[in-house]
């Protein structure tokens, strides 16, 4: 399956949870192709799913372990 046809059909794409998630549910989830994140929510995996830069991701991973958003809320 080509990496464009992948995108198309977001069922099919390795999705991962964080270990860390919890078992009731409210989790997001991250597959990734063609250099680009895919995030979508596991509690409604047929909707809205966000894409990323694979270097943005990555961006956004060490702000999070550094505690860049622990303050946020």
């Amino acid at each position: 399956m080509s990496a464009s046809s992948q995108e198309n059909e977001p069922n099919r794409l390795n999705w991962r949870k964080s270990a860390r998630s919890l078992n009731n549910g409210n989790c997001t989830e991250v597959a990734s192709v063609s250099g680009t994140v895919i995030v979508r929510d596991s509690m409604d995996p047929e909707t809205l799913v966000l894409r990323y830069s694979a270097r943005s991701w990555v961006s956004f991973l060490d702000a999070t372990r550094q505690g860049r958003y622990d303050s946020i809320g």
